[in-house]
């Protein structure tokens, strides 16, 4: 990672490369989420040449959720789970997720993610603007 601040840098300068175990992450609550997640914006909407409207990392720690929130029409959110394991409720239903698993929470999705492991549950999320 560059010694640039993340909230300092602007399209193409945003990054070239970082390395995601040495992100800082701060406390958050989420949506109205179950306790404090630990949290980082790596990229915000105008930042990137895509259509992206934001990429985050962020680590649920056991107890913890990001709350039941739905995105807009023309945007499509995903979820890659990257270390722990978890619950996600999607749309009214409900299935484990761990380590390797990409979810995807499609436009006007309703969805939530809980921890229920004995260790923080680590995602990488990212989110694209689509067609309604």
């Amino acid at each position: 990672m560059t010694d640039t601040p993340l909230t300092d840098r602007r399209n193409d300068q945003f990054f070239d490369r970082l390395n995601l175990d040495e992100v800082p992450l701060s406390d958050t609550q989420a949506h109205g989420g179950e306790g404090l997640i630990r949290f980082a914006r790596l990229c915000h909407e105008g930042q990137s040449s895509g259509l992206c409207h934001f990429i985050d990392l962020a680590e649920i720690p056991p107890g913890s959720s990001i709350g039941r929130h739905r995105h807009q029409p023309d945007e499509e959110e995903f979820y890659l789970v990257l270390k722990g394991q978890g619950v996600m409720w999607r749309n009214g239903e409900e299935f484990p997720v761990r380590a390797g698993d990409l979810i995807r929470n499609p436009p006007s999705g309703e969805h939530s993610l809980y921890n229920l492991g004995p260790e923080p549950l680590r995602i990488f999320v990212f989110e694209v603007s689509v067609n309604p």
